[in-house]
């Protein structure tokens, strides 16, 4: 998969993305990840990307023409799904990052301040995705989760698809409690079906366990 991402501030997302398993997966060729800076494409001679808003109001908002000539040039020729991550967008979810990670190519746009000229959004028909119900100060962090999420279901990313099925969320259902040693620990022990080396014991116990702790934690997600 490949991925572009915009932003204003590319070094801090180069930073997360070259670390841990993203890092490794980029450097084995399983995940191909560019940061672009905005500010590079702008045609003011001081280099601003962003102007006052129309109508008033506080902050500053992101002109079109930086995000517009920055998403052409990388881009290209080729097809691209064209996300901004938004407040504004539908809600990020398992679901949604199964689809998008069959994807071959994204363009991820990250917005700051008080946002993007809106036109530009609707000339680029870029699609919004929002990582929940709050705001946070640019579209950065909501840009690298969803980047995460994306490329742990790429191949060769993690060591099998079991790293990523067996967890919370892919099919409906939170994990079940994890434990390593000590066995005892505090006064608290490891379910003994766990050190029994019962198979069939142990996925009995971890299935029965999943839908406990749904239940408990998230009721909704069994509706």
């Amino acid at each position: 998969m490949k991925i572009d991402l915009l932003t204003l501030f590319p070094e801090m997302c180069e930073n997360y993305l070259s670390e841990s398993i993203i890092g490794r997966a980029r450097k084995a060729g399983f995940l191909d990840i560019n940061c672009h800076n905005i500010r590079d494409y702008t045609e003011d001679k001081h280099r601003r990307v962003d102007d006052k808003a129309y109508g008033g109001g506080t902050g500053m908002v992101m002109n079109a023409q930086p995000i517009y000539d920055c998403v052409k040039n990388v881009q290209g020729t080729a097809n691209a799904r064209l996300i901004y991550m938004s407040p504004q967008g539908k809600t990020l979810n398992q679901e949604l990052i199964k689809e998008i990670a069959k994807e071959e190519r994204l363009i991820l746009l990250c917005g700051h301040y008080e946002g993007v000229d809106c036109r530009v959004l609707e000339e680029l028909e870029f699609e919004e995705i929002s990582i929940g119900d709050y705001v946070v100060t640019g579209g950065e962090l909501p840009a690298l989760v969803l980047i995460d999420a994306v490329a742990r279901l790429q191949d060769g990313v993690l060591p099998s698809e079991d790293a990523y099925t067996e967890e919370s969320h892919y099919d409906g259902l939170l994990e079940e409690p994890k434990y390593t040693r000590p066995e005892v620990w505090r006064g608290r022990a490891v379910p003994e079906v766990l050190i029994s080396g019962h198979h069939a014991n142990i996925e009995k116990w971890r299935e029965e366990q999943r839908k406990k702790i749904t239940k408990e934690k998230r009721p909704d997600m069994l509706t």
